[in-house]
């Protein structure tokens, strides 16, 4: 399949996804090539959160974007009011998201991002519309040892459930939780 066709029904799926999580959401038309203004290729809001996305996807090979898409697409979401983000979603993965920020940026002041980074360092869906918070093993560690009251029981609170969520969520295995609560 072409690319383009396969990127439009790329972010035609991510408008997709979007919209089911309850965002007011738009591709924008044909972005960059209808228009002599550079868009990004979503945009999507519920009230709390406003993004301007520039989705990208591949086969399993490295993404990358020139430095004037994200410089553009940095541009618009400042001027919109939107936090902007980069979409990338390699083949039988879901959708990860970036700040350009947090983007790897190589010598030619390109950016890059790997399926291995994506998958390790990326927001994933569930996170980009609210619905877990990713939480680190230190950071689980630091909050169960917080619930703890003052004769050294842990307590059955936030804590611990924070940690069972993120379990349950596959942000944390059964063994790395463990380690948290020993």
């Amino acid at each position: 399949m072409p690319t383009n066709r396969k990127g439009d029904r790329r972010e035609r799926e991510l408008v997709n996804r979007l919209d089911e999580a309850g965002f007011a959401v738009m591709r924008a038309p044909a972005s960059g090539s209808a228009t002599q203004r550079e868009l990004p290729d979503v945009l999507a809001g519920n009230g709390d959160a406003f993004y301007a996305i520039e989705a990208k996807s591949s086969a399993g090979d490295p993404i990358y974007l020139t430095g004037e898409e994200v410089q553009a697409l940095v541009y618009f979401a400042q001027n919109f009011g939107a936090k902007p983000r980069i979409g990338v979603r390699f083949d039988r993965e879901d959708w990860y998201f970036f700040h350009p920020g947090d983007c790897y940026t190589t010598d030619g002041g390109n950016y890059r991002v790997k399926k291995e980074t994506a998958l390790a360092d990326g927001t994933d869906m569930a996170e980009l519309v609210g619905d877990t918070e990713k939480v680190t093993l230190e950071e689980a560690t630091e909050r169960g040892t917080a619930t703890s009251d003052t004769d050294g029981d842990p307590d059955d609170g936030d804590g611990v459930r924070k940690l069972l969520q993120a379990v349950a969520d596959g942000t944390l295995s059964v063994d790395e939780a463990a380690d948290a609560l020993a």
